[in-house]
C-alpha cells in the first residue's frame, strides 16, 4: 500500500485539484483514484484533510436530463413533507428533529397563545 503525498494547505502543484474546485470548472473526477491531498493544521485536533484529482484526467459533468430534473425534484419535495401532519413545511424538515417545527415542539397553550 503506497501513501498519498501530501501538500500543505494552498500549497499544491498546478494540475491537481478537489472535488469542489474540479466542480467550479464543470469537471468531475470520473473515476480517477485519488492523486494527493492537502492538509490544514489546526490547533489540538489532528489537520483538515481534501483530497486531490488530476485534472487532466478529469471528465465533464453529465448533463441534467429531464428524467434526473424530475427525479430530483421529487426527492427534494419529499424532503419537505412532515411524516407527523403529512403537510408540506415550506422547508426541508431537519434531520434532527424528524418533523416540521409545529410537530416538534406544539403550542402548549393552544393555536390562542397566552391570554
Amino acid at each position: 500500500m503506497s501513501t498519498l503525498p501530501a501538500y500543505r494547505w494552498r500549497l499544491a502543484p498546478d494540475g491537481l485539484a478537489t472535488r469542489r474546485q474540479l466542480r467550479a470548472r464543470g469537471l468531475r473526477p470520473g473515476g480517477q483514484d485519488v492523486a494527493a491531498q492537502i492538509e490544514r493544521p489546526r490547533r489540538r485536533r489532528g489537520p483538515l484533510v481534501a483530497y486531490l484529482y488530476r485534472v487532466d484526467l478529469a471528465l465533464p459533468v453529465r448533463p441534467m436530463t429531464p428524467a434526473r430534473r424530475a427525479a430530483l425534484a421529487k426527492a427534494n419535495a419529499a424532503r419537505r413533507i412532515c411524516p407527523a401532519c403529512r403537510s408540506d413545511a415550506g422547508y426541508v424538515i431537519p434531520a434532527s428533529l424528524g418533523t416540521c417545527v409545529p410537530c416538534a415542539y406544539p403550542d402548549p397553550h393552544g393555536s390562542e397563545g397566552s391570554p
